[in-house]
């Protein structure tokens, strides 16, 4: 049975260069599973792949895409399973690359069944998001379903939206869903969880981001400005310079809270992954 090798982890620990040097051993390719690096226009605040690391092994879901077209975990699990029955006809194992705990559940589990959307209820908590923001929605999550709040993305206000549609429409919490036995997939799968001590993780963010802004982050949020209204730019590095660009807060008080709001996604990360006995984890 082919093999699928997942590499996952919190944003900046290494995953990049482990990935491409398992799949240079392996032959393979890279398959990414990565929310935001999947579309052309966030190319420096989603930390895509350089130019010599795309072009040291082949990899898939990197910039194919514009923001203007989502990208769902559904979808993605949709797209991922059909590109995988290829690749698989020529390579036993395949590599996987990507910090997106949902997009990796979706390919390896499938999807819960959650009840249709209530676009009234929706619109109106769309509304609280734009007006009240996103840590008032928070807190009536925290309140509502501990359990999704402890796992969710806290800069994710769509997600948010959505958990709390389900958990206020149904009377259920938003996590009494995902109870679906896992779906059967027509290959293994095996988990390398990377981690990396917490000052070194914390370090290697604040410099990561220290990076961008000189590559020229804000420059590219300036040209999405556009688009800031749709959920893929609801993310950690640009909702931040957004803030910035509307005379919010200052350059200096932008970049701090990208770095803080990056070492709370990394802590999200690993308490979604912390559920999951079969990643096998290796300290770097």
């Amino acid at each position: 049975m082919p093999t699928l090798q997942i590499i996952l982890g919190p944003t900046a620990v290494g995953k990049t260069d482990y990935a491409i040097a398992a799949a240079l051993r392996a032959g393979s390719p890279v398959v990414s599973c990565d929310s935001r690096q999947v579309y052309r226009e966030m190319r420096i605040g989603t930390a895509r792949p350089s130019e010599a690391q795309l072009a040291a092994v082949r990899h898939y879901f990197i910039a194919d895409r514009s923001v203007t077209e989502p990208l769902s975990a559904g979808q993605y699990e949709i797209e991922a399973l059909a590109l995988l029955e290829r690749l698989f006809q020529d390579h036993e194992t395949v590599v996987m690359a990507g910090g997106s705990g949902l997009y990796i559940d979706a390919l390896c589990n499938g999807l819960d069944d959650f009840p249709e959307a209530d676009p009234a209820l929706r619109a109106e908590l769309s509304r609280r998001l734009r007006e009240e923001g996103v840590a008032a929605l928070r807190a009536e999550l925290r309140i509502l379903d501990p359990e999704t709040y402890a796992v969710i993305d806290p800069a994710n206000g769509q997600r948010i939206v959505r958990a709390l549609e389900v958990t206020i429409a149904t009377g259920r919490k938003y996590s009494s869903f995902k109870t679906n036995p896992a779906k059967e997939r027509p290959f293994s799968i095996e988990k390398t969880g990377l981690r990396r001590s917490r000052p070194e993780l914390y370090a290697r963010i604040d410099a990561r981001v220290d990076a961008m802004m000189e590559e020229g982050l804000l420059d590219e949020v300036r040209r999405l400005l556009p688009y800031r209204n749709l959920p893929a730019l609801n993310t950690v590095g640009y909702k931040e310079l957004f803030d910035y660009l509307d005379g919010r807060c200052d350059l200096a008080e932008a970049v701090r809270l990208i770095k803080r709001n990056s070492r709370h996604y990394a802590k999200k990360q690993l308490t979604w992954w912390a559920r999951d006995p079969s990643i096998r984890w290796i300290d770097l």
